[in-house]
């Protein structure tokens, strides 16, 4: 109903277009059997240590467009069933916002903006995923072949979970401040973090994600920044009890971090510089999702 509202309104669209159209933009030339793998992050807060792991967009106009052409085409019912949905509306006392609700679409717009094929996800994003394909067959269904049905590729790092609550992951929204290692943590701060984090009553280090998760979240962390396995820092962690092993751990998340906070403060001091990545990343995100958008747009009537 809204976009047949849009189609039958295009010509005003058209008027107003061309009072406030901007700078043209040259569409850049893709191949229909090119492989595009996207990569994004949440934009908001500090990342994680998480985040980092797993891993490290421009944002254009483009993007809210087609996530406004999605969400007419999905129904409530689908966004209402996502488990993080489910999870953050219950955290939230069930006064979850329209735009956390929809946000799931605004992902896949991020991901179909640039017709991607692949999309590197952590266990937790694989329902958003399907959501991205569902959106994208169910497209193509309605409107002729157009955008490829992105495949998921799941990353080898396992999920870091909350310090405070090792049944949910980590978050940079989490209100507990001690829950959530942030890659620009002092190292005093991230002892504090490690010291605090929930373990149980069994000194041993040991991994059972199921029967211990505290003790297995540290164990996937400490792997994680060293580059062991699970197999070898269990074993090298023999003898050492739980209390002193989240020192061990948090100084091996101290030593990976430092050159990394090392380079962030480098690059805050030369503003001038990160501008021109934003400005240049932006630009090369326009130039490939412009194209996308423009045809969308035609095939759905309203352009």
């Amino acid at each position: 109903m809204a976009l047949h509202s849009m189609r039958k309104a295009r010509g005003c669209w058209r008027f107003i277009r061309a009072l406030h159209k901007g700078p043209e933009v040259v569409p850049a030339p893709q191949k229909d059997c090119a492989k595009r793998v996207f990569s994004g992050i949440q934009p908001t807060g500090i990342p994680h240590l998480g985040n980092y792991l797993g891993a490290i967009e421009s944002w254009v106009s483009e993007h809210t467009q087609l996530s406004w052409i999605l969400t007419c085409m999905v129904r409530l019912p689908r966004l209402q069933h996502l488990h993080q949905w489910k999870a953050k509306a219950a955290q939230q006392k069930h006064d979850g916002t329209v735009g956390l609700l929809t946000y799931p679409v605004l992902q896949a717009a991020d991901i179909l903006s640039y017709k991607s094929t692949h999309v590197p996800v952590g266990e937790d994003q694989v329902q958003h995923m399907e959501l991205v394909q569902d959106l994208a067959q169910g497209f193509n269904r309605k409107y002729g072949q157009f955008f490829p049905v992105p495949q998921t590729i799941l990353t080898s790092m396992k999920k870091v979970k909350s310090l405070r609550d090792p049944s949910a992951k980590m978050s940079k929204s989490d209100p507990d401040k001690l829950a959530t290692v942030h890659i620009t943590d002092s190292p005093e701060e991230i002892v504090r973090k490690f010291r605090k984090a929930v373990t149980d009553f069994t000194s041993e280090v040991t991994y059972d994600p199921a029967n211990r998760g505290g003790v297995s979240n540290l164990v996937t962390i400490h792997a994680a920044v060293t580059g062991l396995s699970v197999e070898e820092v269990v074993h090298r962690s023999t003898g050492i009890d739980t209390g002193r092993y989240k020192l061990v751990v948090a100084d091996a998340v101290i030593e990976k971090l430092t050159p990394i906070q090392r380079e962030i403060e480098k690059l805050k001091m030369d503003k001038d510089y990160l501008e021109k990545v934003l400005r240049i990343g932006s630009a090369k995100a326009k130039e490939l999702a412009y194209p996308v958008i423009k045809e969308v747009k035609k095939l759905v009537g309203i352009l």
